[in-house]
């Protein structure tokens, strides 16, 4: 039977060396020094700059005016809320068993890692989105063939292997692996591996191929979960918590469920707040769909919450909506919310614990809420129309364009510094601009703690396994496209749209 009490350590990054590995654990520490050192990590979180920028940055709609319309820091203010309540009922659901798993008083520890990972979970995306992510990789992936260190061929087979794969990388930018590089290099802000594990969603390093639909861990390797530049923090993660690599940590898929549960809501929400639909059509749109994902089972209208099918819960919002004078979307969505989160929750807590092994060793290839329950069924709904209805509509589209073209302008306005010669970019932060007069004042935009950050990143040559050290041009290289990727990432909305239009000014 697994022992999640052993998988539960006190260790940071840059923790003091008096104490003895083995008194980072939660049996040795005892539980009030955990609970301590957590209280001290939701300090460092909360009062992180990253945090805060998630208020200016996208949830579905970019550089909305309503506040009424979620932002990523009110979406993940609401994960983390389901989050917290998902922990709960897991206790509840296990009741006296809590202690044969290694549970016992660790109730308010769980309860804080999971809350302050669904805090987090968005921390690494870029202004605007997804879109904003694409933007990035399909730049990169269209400019570094023009990168003398990246296009030449005058490198012996190991080294041509490792900038391969650094390509890969640099083509592929990740808001989850952003995350993993935010909190451990970018801000430093040197929590422990055990709350920072419970963000690890994704498994695989950017250099790594996606593996094959099908194969072992190829969910939890779906998308890249930690950058080339992190491989020694993630192996201290992995070392100090004792995860496989390729493997999660066990609170991660809380973290997920919790996320999966908030958002497909949320954006229907913001979708009728923006008067895209209405609460009626609205309606109509997800029982039909609810009926056609689960017609193959034949139980559409069986009373799978609560006692009530999911078309009962739609007929009971509507005759909220229809019944309230004042404030009637918001009486449908609470009505609907209410009816749907307690199953939905109930349900990813029960697929934790019955999956608890594989939860245990981080190898459940799935999330918890991706079965063939009518619950699954439900968030499948939510986020078909919601892609169908909402993120389609010509207005979001058009947003997106817009993001997509502003990340794509900013990128080629700071490409001067990507085309300097290494000697010249060093002279550049040396202070010497002679002859480089539009890349010197680029420079001078870039934030110095990201400078800070690719310079201790140039000292980290990496190792080929012949004994000899990767081409420094390459890895020069490689440092300064993830010093690029750092600064624009770190961007909100509002900001990336102001630099864009006072670079594009100049450049006019």
């Amino acid at each position: 039977m697994p022992d999640l009490s052993s998988r539960f350590s006190i260790q940071r990054p840059y923790h003091s060396r008096e104490q003895a590995p083995d008194s980072y654990l939660v049996g040795r520490c005892g539980v009030r020094v955990l609970e301590k050192q957590l209280e001290s990590d939701r300090g460092r979180i909360i009062n992180s700059a990253a945090v805060r920028r998630l208020q200016q940055k996208t949830q579905v709609f970019p550089l909305e005016h309503n506040a009424a319309v979620r932002s990523r820091l009110t979406h993940s203010l609401e994960v983390q809320q389901t989050g917290r309540f998902i922990v709960r009922t897991i206790f509840e659901q296990l009741g006296d068993r809590a202690t044969a798993y290694g549970l016992d008083g660790l109730e308010r520890a769980t309860e804080t890692l999971v809350e302050m990972a669904c805090l987090m979970h968005d921390i690494g995306n870029p202004p605007f989105g997804h879109f904003g992510e694409e933007a990035i990789s399909h730049w990169f992936e269209r400019v570094l063939p023009e990168l003398s260190p990246f296009s030449n061929g005058h490198l012996n087979p190991q080294q041509t292997a490792l900038r391969g794969e650094l390509l890969r990388e640099l083509s592929s930018f990740e808001g989850n692996a952003q995350a993993i590089r935010l909190i451990s290099q970018l801000q430093k802000l040197n929590l422990t591996y055990l709350q920072t594990a419970c963000i690890f969603k994704y498994t695989r390093c950017a250099t790594e191929a996606k593996p094959a639909k099908g194969s072992p861990l190829a969910y939890l390797k779906k998308k890249p979960g930690y950058y080339f530049s992190e491989r020694k923090f993630v192996a201290g993660m992995q070392e100090a918590l004792d995860m496989v690599p390729g493997h999660r940590f066990p609170l991660t898929y809380l973290m997920e469920a919790a996320d999966d549960i908030a958002y497909c809501m949320a954006d229907l929400e913001d979708g009728v707040d923006k008067e895209i639909l209405t609460c009626n059509h609205l309606a109509a749109l997800l029982k039909a769909q609810y009926r056609e994902l689960r017609a193959p089972f034949g139980d559409a209208d069986a009373p799978g919450f609560r006692g009530k099918s999911f078309a009962d819960l739609i007929d009971s919002a509507l005759g909220r909506w229809q019944r309230e004078s004042i404030n009637k979307e918001h009486e449908f969505f609470v009505s609907l919310r209410v009816g749907l989160i307690h199953p939905l929750v109930e349900h990813a807590a029960s697929r934790f614990v019955d999956n608890i092994d594989a939860v245990f060793e981080g190898n459940l290839n799935r999330a918890l809420l991706e079965d063939d329950s009518p619950c699954h069924a439900v968030v499948e709904t939510l986020k078909r129309v919601a892609i169908r209805h909402v993120f389609s509509v010509a207005e979001v589209e058009t947003l997106e364009l817009q993001g997509y073209r502003i990340i794509s302008g900013l990128l080629e306005h700071y490409k001067p510094l990507l085309m300097l010669t290494m000697e010249q970019f060093e002279r550049l932060y040396q202070g010497d601009k002679r002859g480089l007069l539009i890349e010197s004042r680029l420079f001078h935009r870039l934030p110095p703690k990201h400078v800070k950050a690719y310079l201790s990143l140039l000292g980290s040559v990496p190792w080929l396994v012949d004994g000899e050290k990767l081409s420094l041009e390459v890895w020069e290289r490689y440092c300064r496209c993830r010093l690029l990727q750092d600064m624009i990432s770190g961007m909100t909305d509002q900001f990336a749209l102001d630099e864009y239009k006072a670079l594009s000014v100049i450049g006019s």
